[in-house]
C-alpha cells in the first residue's frame, strides 16, 4: 500500500511542480484541465478507501486511514489552483460556468473542503475509528455541495 502511494506520488510530483503559483510560464488550459482531473481522481481514491472504513466495508486499519486520511489533505491543495481563465474549455471536463461566474463562492466551498480535511488528518492520526468516522462524514458533506454547486452530471 505504502509503495503504490509513494508511486502516484513520485508520479504526480512533475506535475505539482510545473502547475505551482510560481512556476512560469502558466500551464495552458488543458493541463491545469488534465492536473485537475487527476488530483480529484487521486482524491477519490483515498478517500474511497477512508469511507469504506467508515461504513464497515473495508476492515479498519488504523496505519491505513491515517496514511490515505494525511494524503486527502495533502491533495485537497492541489487541484482548485487550476481553474483559472480559460480552463472551462479546451478538454472535456464537468466544471460547470459558476466556477468561473460565482468565483467567491467556489473559493468558499473550496475552502470548507479543505478545511475538513484537514480535520479528517488530525481524525485519522488519533487513530480512533469514531473520530475518523465522524471526519469523513464531514468532508463527504463538503464534496457533495462543492459537487451539487459548480460540477455538472455529464
Amino acid at each position: 500500500m505504502k509503495r503504490h502511494l509513494k508511486i502516484a506520488a513520485c508520479a504526480a510530483l512533475p506535475l505539482c511542480v510545473a502547475l505551482s503559483s510560481h512556476a512560469q510560464p502558466q500551464p495552458r488550459p488543458e493541463q491545469a484541465i488534465k492536473y485537475r482531473q487527476s488530483a480529484m481522481t487521486l482524491m477519490g481514491a483515498h478517500f474511497g478507501r477512508l469511507n469504506g472504513m467508515a461504513q464497515g466495508r473495508i476492515p479498519f486499519d488504523a496505519t491505513v486511514a491515517a496514511d490515505n486520511a494525511h494524503l486527502v489533505a495533502l491533495l485537497a491543495k492541489l487541484p482548485f489552483n487550476s481553474f483559472g481563465p480559460g480552463t472551462d474549455k479546451g478538454l472535456p471536463n464537468r466544471a460547470k460556468p459558476e466556477v468561473w461566474s460565482e468565483a467567491g463562492k467556489f473559493k468558499e466551498a473550496v475552502e470548507a473542503f479543505q478545511a475538513e480535511a484537514s480535520k479528517l488528518d488530525a481524525a485519522g492520526k488519533s487513530g480512533d475509528l469514531a473520530q475518523i468516522k465522524a471526519a469523513v462524514g464531514a468532508v463527504g458533506k463538503t464534496c457533495k455541495a462543492c459537487h451539487d454547486a459548480f460540477q455538472s452530471e455529464r
